[in-house]
């Protein structure tokens, strides 16, 4: 078995954590190769044996771990969605739906992953794309899309057209586009709702919306979106998993649901009724 690692250098927690997952797993002979972020001179140093991550050698990992919080699975799934390498998050940031394993017990999820005690889930994502090639370097969205009003313009007119039909004319701060995996991310802080990540839905949430009547909406994940943005200041924020860039107001999104998926490794018995039940401490 041979699993690559993933996560944050720049955070003491994290090099504390990888280097303690390094020695568990060498210590059960299981191969290692790091991101090039965590590959640094102490690993050299520490744990000469350790390779270099390399994308073209894909086929040989079994696994990656992402260890920090949701943000550096997103960051990890950007980076090697596209080999489809099952993924495991394992937490070290806040909240983390995305992460199962908690840094408290990452010695006994170690113990189930390299004995193979776990199932692979598909995620669905999304793809967003404008007229003009090239413009968006970064399509691909696991959790949402997200045209926000950019700088400290004021709010934004967002129209938005469904499978060739028009929708509404959102007067907000933004609007969400939102997978189910990620309607427990960005979503929920603005009050979206929750979805199982196996539904084949996608979300619209407006962000600061000027109409109270205006509501979530859940679509059929084959929608074809389309988005026209209005703004005081001729541009916009799109956020792609949190990847952002501004685009001038004139260019046209087109949001669909992708070809790609990423595969998200989970513990045997482990649901999202647990996770939700566990992070939200419902019935606590």
């Amino acid at each position: 078995m041979t699993i690559a690692i993933f996560g944050n250098a720049l955070r003491s927690e994290t090099i504390r954590e990888v280097k303690h997952i390094v020695e568990f797993l060498q210590q059960r002979g299981v191969g290692i190769v790091l991101s090039r972020e965590l590959r640094h001179d102490a690993f050299y140093r520490e744990f000469p044996s350790v390779e270099d991550y390399i994308s073209q050698t894909g086929e040989s990992i079994d696994f990656a771990l992402s260890v920090g919080g949701d943000g550096t699975f997103l960051t990890t799934a950007s980076l090697i969605g596209h080999l489809d390498i099952p993924i495991f998050g394992i937490n070290c940031g806040h909240l983390g739906y995305l992460t199962e394993g908690q840094v408290n017990n990452v010695d006994a999820v170690l113990e189930l992953l390299i004995t193979n005690n776990y199932t692979i889930e598909q995620r669905s994502m999304l793809e967003v794309t404008c007229q003009q090639e090239g413009k968006i370097a970064l399509p691909y969205a696991l959790n949402e899309v997200a045209v926000l009003k950019s700088g400290l313009s004021s709010m934004i007119t967002i129209d938005v057209t469904l499978n060739g039909e028009f929708l509404h004319n959102y007067k907000a701060d933004g609007l969400l586009i939102a997978t189910p995996t990620g309607s427990t991310a960005y979503n929920l802080s603005v009050g979206g709702p929750l979805l199982e990540p196996h539904v084949n839905a996608i979300i619209l949430t407006p962000v600061a919306t000027h109409s109270l009547n205006i509501r979530p909406l859940v679509v059929l994940d084959d929608s074809k979106i389309d988005i026209k943005i209005s703004s005081r200041n001729d541009s916009f924020l799109l956020s792609v998993d949190g990847r952002s860039q501004v685009l001038n107001q004139e260019l046209e999104l087109h949001v669909e649901r992708s070809q790609r998926t990423i595969k998200l490794v989970r513990i045997n018995g482990q649901t999202f009724m647990h996770s939700l039940k566990d992070k939200l401490h419902w019935g606590k």
